[in-house]
C-alpha cells in the first residue's frame, strides 16, 4: 500500500544541442509505490531519471524530496539523499566477491591496529551483506565471486546493494531484459518485498504486460512531456500504447500471409559439444522460423554455429540443397547469411562510427575499388537503407552511440540487407525497443518473408513468437524439443516443451 509522498519533481526541463529532451515534466512517488515510466526511445525517460541521480543536471524545474527542495549535484549526492538506480547492463566487478561488490567503497575497517592498516574486516562485510542478501531472498554466499552468478543473482547482488546505501528510491531501467519467465517471476518477488518495505521502486520498461502485472501506477512520456500519469487499474495497454506513440497500433504483429516456398535453408545434425545437441531443421523461403526456448536453452549458441562465430563439432549445413562450409562470418555471408545479434551494442555495431560506416560495413569491399573506397557510392547506399527503414537520424554521420535502441536496431537492419542475404538470423529483434519501433521490425519482417527471404526468429517474447512466426522451434537444453505449427501452438504448449515437461516424438 503506497504512503505519503516522498519525490516530486515539478517542471523539470533539460535540452542538448538541437534537441529539447525535457519540456516541464511533472513526476511523483510515494512510499510503497511502484511507479512505470514508459514511452519510446528518445521520449526523456533515461533522461528524466539521469536528473535524478545526479548524472546530469537539469535547466529548469524543481525537485522535492521530502517535502524539502533539494539540488542534486552529482551521483554520489544522490546516493547519500536515497536514491540508487540499477542499470540495464549491471555495475559489478566479476573478479570481486558478493560482499565486496555490496560495499565497494564503503568497506567496513578492521578494528583496533587493522584500522590505522586500513584494512578491511571481511567477517564484518560479509556478515552485513548477508543481511541485505536476505532482504531480497537471495540464497547468495557473500564469498562467491560475482563473475559466477547467473544474471538474475547478479541482479538481486543490485538491489542488495542499493538497500546496502540506504535507498529509499530504486529505479530499475530494464530489469528483464535478459531474464528468463522464472527468473522475471522472482524479480517481481523482490520488487513486492521492497514495496512491503515502504521502498519506492521506479520502474522503466517496454514490456507493457510486465507493467501492468507489477505497477501501482504507469507515467507516460512521448517527446519530452508528459502525456499520461494514471493508476494501472483505470487504464489498458491499449490505452498507454496510444500515449506512447501518438497514433493507434491496431495490429501490435503486422504478419501478411505469405505463400511458403521451397527449401531455402536445411540444418542436419548442427552440434558443438557440451552446449548444441544434434539440431536439424529446414527453413522455407518465405518462411519466418520463430526459435522460443528458456535462457540456457542453446538458441543463441545455434545462432553463432550457423553464423560462423564458433566452430561447430558436427553437422551439415545446405542452402537451396547445395552443402555449404561455414567456418566464419565471412563463409556466412557469402553463402547468403547475416545475423541480427542479441547485443546490439557489442556485437551488431561500432557505436563510435557513423549511422553511413555502420550500414556499409559488411559490404565494404563492394564500394571499393583498387583500395580505394568510393565515397559517393557509400552515401548513396547508407542514404537509400535510412529511408527504407525510416532510421531517424540527423545526418547519416551521426554516430550510431548517439540514437534511440530502435533506430540503432534498424541500422543493425540495415547493414545486413545491404548484403542482400537469403537468410536473416534474428536474435531478439525487438528486445529494448518500444512499441512504436516494435511495430516497424514486424512490418519489415513481414516485408522481407513477402519477398522471399527466409528468417530465422530468436525471441523470449512468447507473443511475438506467436504472433510473427509460421513455424515453431523449441528448444530445451541443447536440443529441440518440437517443431510445432502456427495452428497448433499456444503460450502454455510451447512453455510444457520449452520447460522439458513434454518432448515431441
Amino acid at each position: 500500500m503506497s504512503g505519503e509522498i516522498v519525490l516530486r519533481m515539478e517542471g523539470i526541463s533539460k535540452a542538448f544541442p538541437g534537441v529539447q529532451a525535457l519540456d516541464n515534466v511533472d513526476f511523483e512517488a510515494a512510499a510503497g509505490e511502484v511507479v512505470a515510466l514508459v514511452g519510446e526511445n528518445g521520449a526523456g525517460k533515461s533522461t528524466l531519471m539521469k536528473i535524478l541521480c545526479g548524472a546530469y543536471r537539469k535547466d529548469r524545474g524543481r525537485i522535492i524530496l521530502d517535502g524539502r527542495e533539494i539540488e542534486i549535484e552529482n551521483p554520489y549526492h544522490a546516493q547519500r539523499l536515497g536514491i540508487a538506480i540499477i542499470y540495464q547492463e549491471f555495475n559489478l566487478t566479476p573478479n570481486q566477491s558478493v560482499a565486496a561488490n555490496i560495499f565497494m567503497a564503503r568497506e567496513p575497517r578492521s578494528p583496533g591496529i587493522g584500522r590505522w592498516l586500513n584494512l578491511v574486516d571481511r567477517h564484518r562485510m560479509e556478515r552485513e551483506a548477508r543481511q541485505y542478501l536476505d532482504r531480497v531472498g537471495a540464497r547468495i554466499s557473500p564469498s562467491s565471486l560475482v563473475r559466477d552468478l547467473s544474471v538474475a543473482q547478479q541482479q538481486m547482488v543490485e538491489v542488495a546493494k542499493a538497500l546496502a546505501v540506504n535507498a529509499r528510491i530504486i529505479i530499475m531501467d530494464e530489469p528483464t531484459s535478459a531474464l528468463g519467465e522464472d527468473e522475471v517471476e522472482f524479480l517481481f518477488r523482490i520488487i513486492g518485498t521492497l514495496k512491503e518495505q515502504g521502498l519506492t521502486v521506479i520502474f522503466i520498461s517496454h514490456r507493457l504486460e510486465e507493467v501492468f502485472r507489477v505497477a501501482d501506477r504507469v507515467v507516460v512520456l512521448r517527446d519530452g512531456r508528459r502525456v499520461g500519469n494514471m493508476p494501472i487499474q483505470e487504464t489498458t495497454p491499449e490505452q498507454v500504447i496510444r500515449l506512447m506513440v501518438g497514433r493507434e497500433l491496431t495490429e501490435m504483429f503486422r504478419k501478411r500471409k505469405v505463400e511458403i516456398g521451397p527449401p531455402l535453408l536445411e540444418v542436419r545434425g548442427l552440434t558443438r559439444r557440451g552446449v548444441v545437441h544434434d539440431v536439424s531443421f529446414t527453413l522455407h523461403r518465405g518462411e519466418i522460423l520463430g526459435v522460443a526456448g528458456l535462457v540456457g536453452a542453446g538458441r543463441t549458441e545455434m545462432a553463432r554455429l550457423l553464423f560462423g562465430v564458433d566452430r561447430k563439432d558436427r553437422g551439415a549445413i545446405l542452402i537451396e540443397g547445395k552443402p555449404v562450409e561455414i567456418h566464419s562470418p565471412v563463409d556466412a555471408v557469402a553463402a547468403g547469411l547475416g545475423l541480427v545479434p542479441e547485443d546490439r551494442g557489442l556485437q551488431g555495431l561500432v557505436l563510435s562510427l557513423s549511422v553511413r560506416e555502420n550500414i556499409v560495413l559488411p559490404t565494404l569491399d563492394q564500394h571499393a575499388r583498387a583500395g580505394w573506397v568510393n565515397r559517393l557510392s557509400v552515401r548513396q547506399t547508407a542514404q537509400e537503407y535510412v529511408e527504407k527503414l525510416n532510421i531517424r537520424t540527423p545526418h547519416l554521420g551521426q554516430q550510431a552511440m548517439y540514437l534511440s535502441g530502435g533506430n540503432q536496431q534498424k541500422v543493425v537492419l540495415a547493414k545486413w540487407l545491404a548484403s542482400r542475404p537469403k537468410v536473416l538470423i534474428m536474435d531478439e529483434p525487438t528486445r529494448g525497443i518500444d512499441v512504436g519501433a516494435k511495430a516497424e521490425v514486424h512490418a519489415l519482417m513481414s516485408q522481407l518473408a513477402q519477398s522471399g527471404m527466409g528468417i530465422i526468429m530468436i525471441s523470449s517474447e512468447l507473443p511475438e513468437i506467436l504472433g510473427m512466426s509460421d513455424r515453431i522451434l523449441v528448444m530445451h537444453e541443447g536440443r529441440v524439443a518440437a517443431i510445432l505449427d502456427r495452428a497448433e501452438a499456444t503460450q502454455e504448449v510451447i512453455m510444457a516443451y520449452a520447460s522439458g515437461e513434454k518432448r515431441q516424438t
